[in-house]
C-alpha cells in the first residue's frame, strides 16, 4: 500500500465510510486530497456542484460569529468524525486502523495517538503510544486508551490529566470513563499546582487518595481514602469528601476556620453548606471558643426575580465568660410583587429585622463578617405600594439600644406606625400658569413612641402635610428655578406640654430662588489640552419665623455643612423643626474636562452663605447662629493621572482665621495590588485622625516587579504583598482601630497571616490573629481574613479571583 501525506477524512458514521477510507489510502492521496463519506439516497459525482431548485421550503443557514461553547452530547446528534493519519487501512464495516500521527476528532472530542485501531462491530476504539484526549478542554495523556466511542466508556492506564473549569490536574493508576461526564480514578493525585520544566518538580500541595470519583457535569469530584499534603507535610486526612472542580456551589463541608481572639480566646468553625436549589442556600456553622463555649450559628438565603432576602441567626448557651445564653438573629428581605397590570400597580416589601440577646452582645462579638456590630439594632417593615404619579407606605420600626454605662446612648423613637402617601408630578401643567412645573403633595402620620423617662418629652401622633412647586428654567447656559413650599403640622401628645398644651400645630411656607451659569472654554495647562469650565451659582431661600421651642423633638437634627447641604432650604433634616432663614448662598466650580472623553481632571469649588436676619428656630439646647457670613467652605478634587488621586474639603472659619474641620485625601494606584491611600481629618477641638492604608508588592523593594496578570490574578509566584490599615487619633495619641497583614503568592497557594484591632469601647478593643492557607482552586484553611480586609483596606484585591467562566477553546487541541 503506497505511503500517502496526512490526509483529513470526513465520517458519518465511521462504520459507512470503512470502504471509502480504504479505496483513498490505496489510491495514495495527496497531502490536498479528501474523502467524503456521506449519507443518502444516491451517490454524487465528484468536483461537481450540486445545484437545487429554490423552493421556500429549504431552511437557510444563518451565520455565527462564534463558535458554539457546548456540543451535543446526545448519541443520536453526535455530528461528522474527522480522522488523520500517515497510513490508513481496513476492512469494510469490520476494522479501520490508522497509523503515523493518528487523530480522530467528533464534536468537542479529540484524540491524538501513534496508532488508533477501530473495531466497527463492537463499536471499540484502542490507541497506542502518547495518548491524548481533549474532551471540551478537560485533557488525558497516557500510554493506552481502550475505549466504547459513541458511549464514551472505556479506561486509560496510567495517564495523567488536567480539568479546564479550574486547571485542576494529576496522575492516577487507570482512569475509567463511565461516559462523556463521569469518570473514575484508582491510585490517583490531585493538585491545581502547574508543573514546570524542572525533572525534578513536585507540587507545593497535593490530595492524593485511593480513588476519586470525578462528575464533570457537576463539576465535584469526591475522593475516598484522602490526604492532603502540603510541602510534603500531612494537613488533612478523611476517609470519603467531595470537592468542587469550579466555583459552582455544592452541599457539603466547608473548609473550618480558626482563629485566635482576646475576647473569645481559640475558635474552631466548621461550616456545612446546602446547595438547596439555584436560587437557595443555607449555611450551618458550630464554633467552639475556649473562653464562651459552642455557638450554633447558621444562614439561609434565597434569589428571585423580583426579591431576594436573608435570614442568620446564633445561639450560644451558657456562656461561660457571661454565665447566660447569648443569641442573635437577623432578616433582610427587599423586594415587590407585580401584578402586571398597571391601573392595579405594585407592592413593595422591606423588612430590617434584627435583634440580640443583651447588651453586652456588641462588645463581646464586635466582629461579625467583617463589620463591627451595631448599638443600634433596627426592626424595621416597610410595606409601600405604587401606581404611576402615586406612592405610599406603612411603616413599622422599633429599636433595640444596646447601653454601655461609659458612653450612654439616648435610644430614638420608635414608630408604630407610620403612614405615608404622596403624587408627584415632573414638567407638568397646572391650570392658570401653564407647562413645564414640577409639584408634589406628600402626607406623613407617625405614632412616636420611646421611654419618657430617657427622652424627657411627651410621645405623639404627628401628622404632617408637604406641597411644592417648582418651575424650572433651563437654558444652553445656565437655569433658573423658582419653588415655593408648605409645610402643615400637627401634634397630639400623650402627656401635656410645659405649657399644658396636649396639641400643637404649625404651617410654615418656604421661598427659593436657585440659578446657575455655565460657561467653557478651551485651556491648556502642563502641555495638555483641556475644555474649562466656570460654574457660579446663586441660592436664596426666605422662610418666615414661626415659634417651635415649644415642640419636642423626635426625628430633626442639624444638617452637616458640606457642598451637598448649603444649596438646601432647611438648615434641619427631619421634620420637627423647619429653620427661619432670609440667606443667599454664593457658590461657584471650575472642572479641567478631557474634551476627547469628558473625564475630569480637576475640580475646585468654594460656597458661603450670607445672613441677613439672625436665626431664631433651633433644637434644644442649641445656640442661634446669629453670624451674617458663615464658614468657608472650600473643595478640590485632582485626577490629574490616572494613577493619582487628590480630594480635600475644608471648612474655614474667617473671623478666628482656622479651620473648623479638614479633611485631605490622597491615593497612588499605579497598577494592580498597588495602592496606597492616606488620609487626614480634623475636626477643631474634637477629632484629630490620621488614616493609612495598601496594599503593595514587598518584592519590589528588591526589585522585584513581577508580572501583570491582570486583576484577580496576582502578580505570579513567589511574591509577598504588605496589607493593612491604620486609624491613629493625634489628640489620644494612640491608634483607634489597626489591621495590618501580610500575603505570600506561591501560585497554587497562598498565606496570610492579618492582626486586627478593633475599638468596642472607651477603654476596651478585640485583638484577633487571622491566619489562612488558601489551596488555590480547592479550599480555604484556617481563619477568614479576606472580609475584613476588603471591608477595611481601601481597594484592596483578592490575588486570586474568578473572573470569567473559562472557554472550552481555551486548551483546544
Amino acid at each position: 500500500m503506497h505511503r500517502a501525506s496526512p490526509s483529513p477524512f470526513i465520517l458519518s458514521p465511521i462504520a459507512q465510510a470503512v470502504s471509502t477510507l480504504v479505496v483513498c489510502a490505496a489510491l495514495g492521496m495527496t497531502g490536498a486530497g479528501r474523502a467524503h463519506a456521506q449519507t443518502g439516497a444516491g451517490p454524487q459525482t465528484p468536483l461537481q456542484e450540486a445545484t437545487v431548485a429554490p423552493s421556500a421550503d429549504i431552511p437557510k443557514l444563518k451565520s455565527s460569529s462564534q463558535l458554539a461553547e457546548e456540543v451535543s452530547s446526545d448519541p443520536q446528534n453526535k455530528g461528522p468524525t474527522f480522522v488523520f493519519g500517515d497510513r490508513i487501512s481496513g476492512r469494510p464495516d469490520l476494522e479501520t486502523v490508522i497509523d503515523g500521527n493518528a487523530e480522530l476528532r467528533r464534536g468537542a472530542t479529540a484524540i491524538r495517538a501513534d496508532r488508533i485501531e477501530y473495531y466497527q462491530p463492537d463499536d471499540q476504539l484502542k490507541t497506542r503510544g502518547n495518548v491524548r484526549i481533549n474532551r471540551a478542554g478537560n485533557r488525558f495523556e497516557g500510554p493506552e486508551l481502550e475505549i466504547k466511542l459513541d458511549r464514551f466508556e472505556g479506561f486509560f492506564t496510567t495517564p495523567t490529566y488536567r480539568f479546564l473549569s479550574n486547571g485542576g490536574n494529576g496522575q492516577a493508576q487507570r482512569i475509567d470513563f463511565l461516559d462523556e461526564g463521569h469518570l473514575t480514578a484508582q491510585g490517583a493525585s490531585y493538585t491545581t499546582c502547574e508543573r514546570n520544566d524542572e525533572a525534578s518538580w513536585t507540587p507545593s500541595w497535593v490530595l492524593s487518595a485511593r480513588s476519586f470519583e470525578f462528575d464533570l457535569e457537576r463539576e465535584v469530584g469526591v475522593a475516598n481514602g484522602a490526604v492532603v499534603r502540603f510541602k510534603d507535610v500531612p494537613i488533612l486526612g478523611f476517609p470519603r469528601f467531595s470537592f468542587p472542580l469550579s466555583d459552582k456551589r455544592k452541599s457539603g463541608l466547608l473548609p473550618p476556620t480558626i482563629g485566635i481572639g482576646s475576647e473569645n480566646g481559640f475558635e474552631y468553625r466548621q461550616p456545612y453548606y446546602f446547595d438547596i436549589a439555584p436560587n437557595r442556600d443555607a449555611t450551618f456553622s458550630p464554633t467552639l471558643m475556649t473562653k464562651r463555649g459552642v455557638d450554633l450559628a447558621g444562614e439561609f438565603r434565597y434569589l428571585e426575580p423580583k426579591y431576594k432576602g436573608e435570614l442568620h441567626g446564633n445561639f450560644l448557651p451558657g456562656d461561660k465568660l457571661r454565665n447566660r445564653d447569648r443569641w442573635s438573629y437577623g432578616y433582610q428581605h427587599i423586594g415587590t410583587i407585580g401584578s402586571g397590570l398597571s391601573s392595579v400597580g405594585d407592592l413593595g416589601i422591606n423588612l430590617n429585622l434584627n435583634r440580640v440577646s443583651d447588651n453586652d452582645y456588641w462588645r463581646d462579638f464586635s466582629a461579625v463578617k467583617g463589620a463591627t456590630t451595631d448599638r443600634l439594632l433596627a426592626q424595621d417593615a416597610i410595606f409601600s405600594w405604587n401606581r404611576g404619579f402615586f406612592s405610599s407606605s406603612i411603616r413599622t420600626l422599633k429599636w433595640q439600644t444596646l447601653q454601655d454605662v461609659t458612653s450612654p446612648i439616648v435610644p430614638p423613637y420608635d414608630r408604630l406606625p407610620q403612614f405615608t402617601a404622596g403624587y408627584s408630578r415632573v414638567d407638568a401643567p397646572v391650570a392658570g400658569l401653564g407647562n413645564g412645573f414640577d409639584w408634589s403633595v406628600e402626607g406623613d402620620f407617625t405614632r412616636f413612641s420611646a421611654d419618657s423617662r430617657l427622652t424627657n418629652q411627651p410621645n405623639s401622633d404627628r401628622a404632617i402635610t408637604r406641597l411644592q412647586l417648582s418651575r424650572p428654567w433651563l437654558l444652553p447656559g445656565g437655569y433658573i428655578t423658582p419653588k415655593v413650599q408648605l409645610h402643615a403640622t400637627s401634634y397630639k401628645f400623650d402627656s401635656a406640654l410645659p405649657n399644658g398644651a396636649t396639641t400643637a400645630s404649625r404651617v410654615v411656607p418656604t421661598f427659593s430662588l436657585d440659578s446657575g451659569l455655565q460657561f467653557e472654554r478651551n485651556a491648556s495647562f502642563l502641555g495638555r489640552n483641556f475644555t474649562q469650565t466656570l460654574e457660579p451659582r446663586a441660592f436664596y431661600v426666605r422662610t418666615p419665623y414661626r415659634d417651635q421651642s415649644f415642640l419636642p423633638n423626635y426625628d430633626s437634627a442639624s444638617n452637616d455643612f458640606n457642598f451637598a447641604t448649603v444649596f438646601t432650604e432647611n438648615a434641619f433634616g427631619g421634620s420637627d423643626r423647619i429653620s427661619d432663614a432670609n440667606l443667599l448662598t454664593l457658590g461657584v466650580t471650575s472642572r479641567l474636562l478631557d474634551p476627547a472623553t469628558g473625564a475630569e481632571a480637576v475640580r475646585v469649588g468654594i460656597a458661603q452663605r450670607f445672613r441677613f436676619e439672625d436665626q431664631k428656630v433651633t433644637l434644644p439646647g442649641v445656640l442661634p447662629v446669629t453670624d451674617r457670613i458663615s464658614d468657608l467652605l472650600v473643595g478640590a478634587s485632582v485626577n490629574w493621572v490616572p494613577q493619582w488621586s487628590f480630594d480635600t474639603t475644608v471648612q474655614y472659619n474667617p473671623k478666628i482665621k482656622q479651620s473648623e474641620r479638614a479633611s485631605i485625601g490622597v491615593r497612588y494606584n499605579p497598577s494592580n495590588y498597588h495602592v496606597i491611600s492616606a488620609a487626614f481629618r480634623r475636626q477643631r477641638n474634637v477629632s484629630e485622625q490620621i488614616d493609612v492604608g495598601w496594599q503593595w508588592p514587598i518584592n519590589d523593594l528588591w526589585g522585584d516587579k513581577g508580572k501583570d496578570l491582570g486583576a484577580g490574578q496576582g502578580q505570579g509566584g513567589g511574591r509577598y504583598y504588605a496589607v493593612g490599615r491604620l486609624n491613629y487619633s493625634t489628640l489620644d495619641k494612640k491608634l483607634v482601630d489597626s489591621i495590618i497583614g501580610v500575603e505570600y503568592d506561591g501560585c497554587c497557594w497562598i498565606g496570610r497571616v492579618v492582626l486586627q484591632r478593633s475599638q468596642t469601647g472607651t477603654g476596651n478593643a478585640n485583638t484577633r490573629i487571622l491566619f489562612q492557607l488558601e489551596l488555590v482552586g480547592f479550599s480555604r484553611l484556617g481563619s477568614n481574613p479576606l472580609e475584613s480586609l476588603k471591608s477595611n483596606v481601601p481597594r484592596y484585591q483578592y490575588l486570586r479571583e474568578n473572573v470569567s467562566t473559562p472557554s472550552r477553546f481555551t486548551t483546544y487541541d
